[in-house]
């Protein structure tokens, strides 16, 4: 089996522009392919992971994978998937962003020995003269055409800014300046890019007279899988300052059944025998298929040694309570109101709770415990000394957190 029928049967593609040769490429290690991140946060989040594990398969396979970071469209913002404008950042915001993301990007991709590059769209966007662009690639665009895409409808009815009607001419020109510069010859990326994909390919084919090709991700974190960005705190981030360790191994976790099998099969580098065993699964088996998905996902993110203190103190907290390796809580001074501290605030600030209300209503309904005790009053009390010992705080079944001082 080729790298290509290995993502098909893993369930990985959408759809592509010619599957010929794209199959002939990749199988034969000579795709040198991109993935575009626009640096609007300062860490990689599991919406991005996907990509990554995707760059990583192609390159153990021989393609050299471009990680292009979005110095110069992050000034714009991709408005797919979006019902209202992206905050607009500095230029110091994005190079910081982009400062992290090279890190977090290391992980997973060999950039030694010219086996993959990382490059930056600002290089060349922020130097584009104005009228150059309108003379020289604004007559390969239709505005008509560019309107039925799907990237920009569920914009249209809001509004959508000239600012951002630009993107698909920035992607689709960074397509065009790879293949000349670094003879990038396929473009990768989730569902949602496929107007923008296919811009760029169409740009290449007008002014170089050349054949580039796309392919899209079946994005499990794209469609159903924007659902796969919310815990604790929000985001599930790679930076474990952010999600920790503990975290997103209980993130993986805690997937539901019908979710499972189909997160090992696209997500994990398991071979497919294996994963093809699981599919008779059910029951209590589906909990150790989470486990492995867990600690699988946790090993790449964070390695071995972080997902296995996750593992176990997953287990120990479900078998017996304990607080070893469980995430930690910090309260501060500002917390307390004359040396007191009631429940609402201390879910607030564990994060186990966005709002007082939201955490008014879990424990009125019965969610909150402290140390194995239910907690039913939104007026229950503590003091600073009460976290001299051990002070676990869960709401529900999944969200649990050690409090300290």
């Amino acid at each position: 089996m080729g790298i290509y029928e290995e993502l098909v049967a893993r369930g990985l593609i959408a759809q592509v522009t010619d599957e010929e040769r794209i199959r002939d490429l990749v199988n034969n290690g000579k795709a040198t392919f991109y993935i575009g991140f626009d640096p609007t946060a300062d860490s990689l989040h599991v919406g991005h992971f996907m990509a990554l594990c995707l760059m990583k398969r192609l390159q153990m396979a021989g393609n050299k994978p471009i990680a292009l970071l979005g110095g110069g469209t992050g000034m714009i913002g991709d408005p797919s998937g979006r019902t209202d404008m992206r905050q607009m950042l500095t230029p110091e915001q994005i190079q910081h962003n982009i400062d992290c993301f090279k890190v977090q990007m290391s992980r997973f991709i060999d950039f030694s020995d010219d086996k993959a590059l990382m490059v930056n769209n600002a290089d060349w966007l922020m130097d584009l003269n104005y009228i150059e662009v309108l003379r020289e690639i604004g007559p390969h665009f239709s505005v008509n055409r560019m309107l039925t895409a799907e990237c920009y409808k569920q914009r249209m009815e809001k509004g959508l800014s000239f600012l951002e009607f630009n993107y698909m001419i920035m992607q689709a020109y960074d397509f065009y300046v790879l293949y000349e510069k670094y003879g990038c010859n396929m473009e990768f990326g989730g569902d949602d890019q496929w107007s923008n994909m296919l811009a760029g390919t169409e740009l290449i084919r007008r002014k170089l007279g050349k054949d580039a090709f796309a392919m899209t991700i079946n994005l499990l974190l794209n469609s159903e899988g924007k659902k796969m960005g919310k815990t604790v705190g929000g985001a599930v981030w790679l930076d474990p300052n952010k999600t920790s360790p503990f975290d997103f191994y209980q993130y993986w976790r805690n997937v539901a059944d019908a979710d499972v099998l189909k997160c090992i099969r696209m997500l994990t580098f398991l071979p497919l025998e294996q994963v093809d065993e699981m599919d008779s699964w059910e029951g209590a088996q589906l909990n150790r298929a989470k486990e492995i998905l867990a600690f699988e996902l946790t090993s790449l993110v964070h390695g071995e040694e972080e997902a296995k203190k996750a593992e176990a103190g997953a287990k120990a907290l479900f078998s017996t309570g304990s607080a070893e390796n469980m995430p930690e809580a910090k309260l501060s001074d500002d917390d307390f109101k004359d040396g007191k501290i009631d429940i609402l605030q201390i879910l607030v600030s564990a994060e186990l709770a966005a709002s007082r209300s939201e955490a008014r209503r879990a424990v009125e309904q019965g969610g909150v415990t402290v140390n194995g005790e239910k907690v039913t009053d939104v007026k229950t009390m503590y003091e600073a000394g009460d976290f001299s010992e051990e002070f676990i705080v869960r709401k529900g079944k999944k969200k649990f957190a050690k409090v300290v001082m």
